[in-house]
C-alpha cells in the first residue's frame, strides 16, 4: 500500500514538473515605449503653461505660450520700413509719370516746329534743342526706373524679415506634437525658458513594447509579426496574460543583460526583440515580462 501510494506520489510531481517546464516562459525583458522630449522653440516668459504630470494630451492641442512681445514690436517697425519702402516706389512713379508728361509736351512741340521748318519760320536748331530735351527726359525716366529694382528688393527683403518673426511669434505657441500621456513636466508658469530647453516628456502609452532577448537556437522560431503570449505578474503567485506581437527583432547579436536571470545567461549571445502590446493600463514603463512562443 506504500509502495502504491509513493507511486502515486512520484507520477504526481513527474507530471507537474513536465507540466511546469512546457509552460516555462522562452524569453524575459521589460516594458518600454518611445518617449518624446517637447522642447522649447523660442525665448522667454513661460506665460501659460498648461501640462500635469499623468496628463493625456490630444495631438496638435495648444498647452501654453511663450511671451512674444518683443516680436509683435520687431514686426510693427518692420512693417513700418516696408511702408516707408513703399512710399518711396510711389514717389518714384510720381517722377516718372511727370517725366512722361513732359514728354508728351515736348513731342506736341516738335511737331509744331517740324511744320513751321517746312513752311522756313523755323530753324533747325530750334528742333534740334527739341530732340536733345526728348533725348534727356528718356535718360532721366530710364535712371528712374532703374531705382525700382532696388526698392523692389528692400521690399522683398522686409516681406521675408517679416515672415520670420511670424515664424517666431508661432513658435512661441506650445503645441503638443503627440497624443500620449504626459511623464515629466521640467517647467513652469513665468519662468524663463531659451531655445532647446526641455519642458515635459510625452509618450503614447496606449501600446507599449516588450523588449525580451532569445537566444540563437530559439531565433528560428520566432518572426515578426507572429502572435506570442505575454505575462505580467498579477500577484505573487499568479500571472495575468496579454496577446502580442512581434514588431522587430534584431539582426545582430548581442549580451544579455545583466538583469536577465542567472550570471550563466548573461554572458550568452542573444538577439533582442520587441513585442507590441496594447496596453489596458496595468503596463508601465520598466515593468518586467515574459514572452510564451504560441508554437511552443
Amino acid at each position: 500500500m506504500r509502495r502504491y501510494l509513493l507511486g502515486i506520489i512520484m507520477g504526481i510531481a513527474l507530471l507537474s514538473s513536465c507540466s511546469s517546464g512546457k509552460d516555462k516562459p522562452d524569453a524575459y525583458g521589460s516594458f518600454e515605449t518611445t518617449e518624446v522630449t517637447i522642447s522649447s522653440l523660442a525665448n522667454g516668459k513661460i506665460m501659460l503653461f498648461d501640462v500635469e504630470e499623468g496628463q493625456l494630451l490630444d495631438s496638435g492641442q495648444l498647452v501654453g505660450y511663450i511671451d512674444t512681445t518683443d516680436l509683435h514690436l520687431k514686426k510693427l517697425q518692420i512693417m513700418e520700413q516696408k511702408n516707408a519702402t513703399g512710399s518711396r516706389k510711389e514717389d518714384l512713379m510720381s517722377q516718372i509719370a511727370v517725366q512722361e508728361q513732359n514728354r508728351e509736351n515736348i513731342l506736341i512741340e516738335k511737331n509744331r516746329v517740324i511744320r513751321l521748318l517746312k513752311d522756313g519760320a523755323a530753324t533747325q536748331k530750334q528742333l534740334d534743342d527739341i530732340n536733345s530735351s526728348l533725348n534727356l527726359i528718356e535718360k532721366q525716366i530710364v535712371s528712374i526706373k532703374t531705382q525700382f529694382k532696388g526698392i523692389e528688393d528692400q521690399i522683398s527683403s522686409t516681406e521675408q524679415q517679416i515672415a520670420q518673426v511670424c515664424e517666431s511669434i508661432k513658435n512661441a505657441r506650445i503645441v503638443n506634437p503627440i497624443k500620449g500621456t504626459v511623464l515629466t513636466k521640467f517647467a513652469e508658469n513665468n519662468e524663463v525658458t531659451t531655445f532647446g530647453k526641455p519642458l515635459y516628456k510625452i509618450a503614447d502609452l496606449r501600446e507599449m513594447q516588450l523588449r525580451v532577448y532569445i537566444s540563437g537556437v530559439q531565433l528560428p522560431h520566432i518572426k515578426i509579426g507572429e502572435k506570442v503570449e505575454v505575462r505580467i505578474d498579477k500577484d505573487e503567485k499568479t500571472n495575468s496574460t496579454l496577446e502580442g506581437v512581434v514588431g522587430w527583432i534584431s539582426q545582430t547579436a548581442e549580451f544579455t543583460p545583466k538583469t536577465i536571470q542567472t550570471k550563466e545567461e548573461r554572458v550568452n549571445l542573444v538577439y533582442a526583440v520587441k513585442v507590441r502590446v496594447l496596453n489596458d493600463g496595468s503596463l508601465k514603463i520598466g515593468m518586467p515580462g515574459e514572452i510564451k512562443l504560441m508554437s511552443n
